[in-house]
């Protein structure tokens, strides 16, 4: 397994995926199909930011909460 391999899996297992994505995403840099490797970080980064949008609206609403709080004090 060449580095930028190993930094792949690294890059992917600190963001949480399964070992089965980190499998896929070298698999397809050892078989040279970067393109593909490519369209599958983008898959993989746009559910990233889904989630943190996600998170980002329960923030909201527990700021929005504080704040409602705040008023009662």
């Amino acid at each position: 397994m060449s580095d930028y391999e190993k930094d792949l899996a690294s890059c992917l297992s600190d963001a949480g995926f399964t070992k089965e994505a980190m499998s896929a995403a070298v698999r397809l840099c050892e078989a040279g199909r970067k393109e593909e490797l490519v369209r599958f970080l983008r898959v993989k980064r746009c559910d990233l930011i889904e989630e943190l949008h996600e998170s980002q609206k329960k923030i909201d609403r527990f700021d929005y909460m504080i704040r409602q709080a705040e008023k009662q004090i």
